[in-house]
């Protein structure tokens, strides 16, 4: 990937951050919704936590345990890091790491706000975290592996900062089929998590060859087209309960999900793409 799609992706998702997008607004809260979380975990932690990013809710299926080091990749606003949080409790630890410098300081600005005593936010790539061998008892990542690189860079990584016996739960894209051209292509489905997905059966093997075992993938069957929740920001603009009256989203920092909405109007990607969860294992020895 050249350095200026990577810098494209720094600089979409800043502006997202960077935005009044928010769990107040009725089509992020849909968003998220649609990809397997609830209201009550979503009104549980801080609204700016969620801008509507989403695939899945890797939470859901980490089985995590109090007292537990639970890493986040491409942790953005911190949703999941806070999810996660409340679950290893406060003798556990969630920590995020994300690449864009406006994510960490949201996420911070959040922590913050929530009074959150156990989490941290590292800015970092996904494939060079910078934390520890063996820091963590599961890693977990929502709708951002499909960003990377060297997707092969980051299930070694992964497996290097779990611990024996340690687990991964991500939430992510893959593709089942061929995308059409014009999607492939496109830097804008690139961005929104599309065109940077990798057939399941390379997720798996690109797990195996890491080293991990009992590796599970399964289709969630979720409906892509969620993310047209947010098209022309009549869900953002409008927050949840009531009209404002003042735009949350100006064209320089919505266009993330402006070109995603556009992108699903054109093609119906369900057929090549799903979310999916992906479960692995990292034996003890």
């Amino acid at each position: 990937m050249s350095e200026q799609v990577i810098e494209s992706v720094k600089a979409k998702y800043g502006a997202v951050a960077d935005s009044s997008l928010s769990n107040d607004h009725a089509g992020v809260q849909a968003v998220a919704e649609a990809f397997g979380y609830s209201t009550e975990e979503l009104t549980s932690i801080p609204s700016g936590a969620n801008m509507g990013l989403s695939c899945g809710n890797p939470t859901a299926t980490a089985h995590l345990k109090t007292g537990e080091v639970v890493v986040d990749l491409g942790s953005g606003g911190g949703l999941d890091v806070f999810l996660a949080a409340k679950k290893v409790g406060p003798t556990g630890k969630a920590i995020g790491i994300d690449m864009t410098p406006a994510m960490i300081e949201r996420a911070r600005n959040n922590a913050t706000s929530g009074g959150y005593s156990n989490v941290e936010f590292h800015h970092a790539t996904i494939d060079r975290t910078g934390l520890p061998d063996a820091t963590a008892d599961c890693v977990i990542s929502n709708c951002v592996v499909n960003l990377a690189p060297d997707k092969q860079a980051v299930f070694h990584e992964i497996f290097r900062i779990l611990k024996p016996g340690g687990r991964v739960a991500i939430s992510d894209i893959a593709l089942k089929g061929e995308l059409p051209e014009a999607v492939a292509t496109s830097l804008a489905a690139y961005v929104g998590c599309i065109a940077g997905a990798i057939p399941i059966e390379q997720y798996r093997t690109g797990l195996r060859a890491a080293g991990f075992e009992h590796i599970e993938i399964i289709d969630t069957g979720a409906d892509l087209n969620a993310y047209t929740k947010i098209e022309n920001q009549s869900g953002c603009c409008s927050p949840a309960g009531g009209n404002s009256g003042t735009s949350c989203c100006s064209p320089s920092t919505a266009t993330l999900h402006e070109d995603l909405s556009s992108l699903l109007s054109t093609y119906d990607v369900n057929a090549a793409a799903a979310s999916v969860k992906i479960y692995a294992l990292k034996p003890r020895t």
